[in-house]
């Protein structure tokens, strides 16, 4: 296959679809959605086929075990899929909202409509639920998308793009309108990030060697984050058990994931009350602690942690810890090592709680509840295309809005300028 000339042909053909969908109406989008949605619950089986060759394959080549939990297709993730599409379909459709009208001195109405940006380009490794989720946000947002998995998910990607064209064909969309690039070789991701004509914006999402590439290479700009170090703060004004609570699920609930918590930061005052509790749940779970010198006199089986730790996202079962003076230090150890993704207080005190929403600097600041919720689906948003820690266009996790763009449009009845 010439890469070069595949991947060029693909673009052309998604510029043509993006025609298309921009100009359908809401009811045929959510047709499209709901006819995906029964492919996928149909089609169960043969997408866990697909996926378990995957899997087989992915342990063959010795693929790490976060990346082999991010590629699962189980029972529950098929479905979710068909619900996160029929999600989608129910939110209330931002193309052609029109909003901010103002009249001017000469007359003229100004205001600011909501448009598709065109072309999407998804780069994505394991997780193929995004093929699903990538698809029905473009869908329903007006654009087309150019789907680019990672090898590893090549069957389970190839089976889910089936549904998804045969949904599209039923509403009366171009099939074109989702192409899943059926090459695994690397240069078609080269070729993707530098084709300015046919693409207008990408989304990357993957491990941090992958970002990095396209931060490189990319012409294109880029709606991405490079990495989740997320860090939960327990205030010295916090409810141990809720706490407790919220910490535990914060890193145990899921461990490979982008916003797991990866440093525990404990206020010195309640840090012996929570702290060996905490690291009791911890070793049962099989989590290792990497604790700074207060952290470990308080819980000696923790190793110690390097300068590294505080800047590392382990996607693993592995936990920094560090007892802090109060808020302050808190906020400061944040802004030194975070990743500007997700961070969390536990407090009791709303003052303190205001502080940490207002001087975070993060794409999601929460108040007593677990990072694990820095998520689409669990905003509301239906699914994500993924999560942004820029600040420009959008920022968190990235639904059917941030695949629109504003222009102005502006109405008169026969001004002219003098």
């Amino acid at each position: 296959m010439d890469v070069q000339t595949y991947m060029h042909g693909v673009g052309r053909a998604a510029r043509a679809a993006a025609r298309v969908i921009a100009r359908s109406d809401t009811a045929t989008r959510n047709a499209a959605l709901e006819a995906i949605a029964r492919a996928i619950e149909r089609d169960q089986e043969r997408l866990a086929k697909a996926n378990a060759r995957d899997l087989s394959a992915a342990r063959a080549r010795g693929l790490d075990p976060a990346m082999i939990d991010r590629l699962a297709l189980t029972p529950k993730t098929i479905a979710a899929m068909a619900d996160g599409l029929r999600q989608i379909a129910g939110l209330p459709d931002p193309v052609g909202e029109i909003t901010n009208v103002r009249e001017r001195p000469s007359g003229i109405r100004v205001g600011q409509m909501r448009v598709p940006i065109g072309v999407i380009g998804i780069i994505y490794e394991s997780r193929p639920n995004v093929t699903a989720d990538a698809a029905g946000l473009c869908i329903k947002s007006g654009n087309a998308a150019i789907l680019r998995g990672g090898s590893e998910a090549l069957d389970s990607n190839q089976a889910i793009a089936a549904c998804v064209h045969e949904g599209l064909r039923a509403a009366g969309l171009p099939d074109t309108a989702v192409q899943v690039i059926e090459t695994t070789d690397r240069a078609a991701v080269g070729e993707l990030v530098t084709m300015q004509d046919c693409v207008d914006v990408i989304v990357p999402r993957g491990g941090k060697g992958l970002i990095e590439r396209l931060m490189r290479e990319a012409r294109i700009p880029m709606i991405k984050h490079l990495h989740g170090v997320c860090h939960v703060y327990i205030d010295d004004r916090a409810d141990p058990d809720k706490a407790i609570r919220i910490a535990d699920n914060a890193k145990t609930q899921r461990l490979g994931v982008c916003n797991a918590m990866e440093t525990l930061l404990v206020a010195r005052g309640v840090a012996q009350a929570v702290l060996p509790r905490l690291a009791g749940i911890y070793a049962e779970k099989g989590i290792e602690l990497r604790g700074d010198e207060e952290a470990r006199a308080l819980v000696p089986s923790m190793k110690p942690a390097t300068e590294e730790d505080w800047y590392t996202e382990y996607l693993d079962a592995i936990l920094s810890v560090r007892v802090v003076a109060g808020l302050d230090e808190a906020i400061e150890h944040i802004a030194a090592y975070g990743s500007q993704h997700t961070d969390a207080i536990v407090t009791e005190d709303p003052a303190r709680a205001r502080r940490f929403l207002r001087e975070v600097d993060s794409s999601s600041v929460m108040v007593n509840a677990s990072t694990r919720f820095a998520d689409g689906y669990e905003y509301g948003l239906g699914a994500e295309i993924g999560i942004s820690t820029d600040k420009l266009h959008a920022r968190g996790p990235v639904g059917l809005e941030g695949l629109t763009s504003l222009k102005y449009v502006v109405f008169g009845d026969g001004q002219t300028r003098t």
